[in-house]
């Protein structure tokens, strides 16, 4: 048997089938954020925090959907889902390090380099499954855990769809991976103040959330309560992301393509039968 093997890693494909789960369930995460700004003042917006349950309920099969399309679709096996259970065990791991320290998060820059070599698809399960991980892990488990995983897998997918490692490589990479990191930083605190804003009461007037009122006006009062409460740890998280990817990015995204390469996801493997004649399988023969 012999297995050849690409110099370049390939991010794990993405299909039609992967593409209509994960796009459903960016739906629900879009829907479950934003739906407070669009309801009128009788909604009662103070439910957002008793629907998490409900939506970590519809999230884990739709994750489950996305890593089944990927495998069906793609013929990935074992070797794939130990690379993920892999890489959310140290994402994990490192989150707790800087957590309560002015948003210092180094788990965000191992987020985006994953999603870079791995894709989109595989970046968005990563993501989730590391957030739910590092939750479980620091007993940060609440209402606000399946936003943060929502999240967190927006972040490390969209790495996954920034423009193609072969038209990008040794700094020019890096350097796009540090733009993307300390925008992803600021998108993550934006997006989830979303969550929080809305249901937390006792804030000044002039940035608390009112519940009917027109959607620019609450939009304002937003933008000044994200600058009020959490610009300092955006800062901060986007600051080590930033840090981190130009130190030692490099060597990290070389370790996950050679580990890439060597797992060989989707390279087919060649049989020799008896008589000679060679006979072509796909990577992880199935049963």
């Amino acid at each position: 048997m012999s297995t050849p093997v690409s110099r370049t890693a390939r991010a794990v494909r993405l299909g039609p089938k992967s593409v209509c789960v994960l796009a459903l369930v960016s739906a629900i995460g879009v829907a479950a954020f934003g739906w407070p700004l669009l309801a009128d003042g009788a909604s009662g917006v103070t439910a957002h925090a008793q629907d998490a349950p409900w939506l970590f309920a519809a999230l884990l099969p739709l994750l489950v959907g996305v890593v089944a399309a990927s495998i069906a679709e793609s013929g990935l096996g074992a070797k794939a889902v130990a690379m993920l259970g892999v890489l959310a065990a140290v994402g994990a791991a490192l989150r707790p390090l800087g957590a309560g320290t002015a948003g210092l998060e180094p788990m965000f820059f191992l987020m985006v380099l994953a999603g870079r070599v791995l894709g989109p698809g595989f970046g968005f399960v990563l993501g989730s499954v590391t957030m739910f991980a590092s939750a479980l892990l620091t007993g940060g488990v609440g209402p606000w855990m399946p936003f943060q995983m929502l999240t967190m897998g927006w972040v490390s997918m969209g790495a996954g769809l920034l423009p193609s490692p072969g038209l990008l490589r040794g700094r020019a990479e890096l350097a796009l991976l540090a733009l993307y990191g300390a925008l992803a930083s600021f998108g993550y605190g934006l997006v989830m103040n979303l969550y929080g804003w809305t249901i937390v009461p006792g804030l000044a007037s002039g940035i608390s959330f009112q519940p009917g009122d027109p959607l620019h006006e609450n939009l304002v009062r937003y933008l000044a309560y994200c600058l009020a409460t959490s610009l300092g740890w955006d800062l901060g998280r986007a600051v080590m992301t930033v840090a981190l990817t130009l130190a030692i990015g490099s060597t990290v995204l070389k370790a996950l393509r050679r580990a890439t390469r060597r797992a060989a996801f989707e390279t087919p493997v060649t049989f020799t039968g008896p008589d000679g004649e060679a006979q072509v399988t796909t990577a992880e023969p199935r049963p």
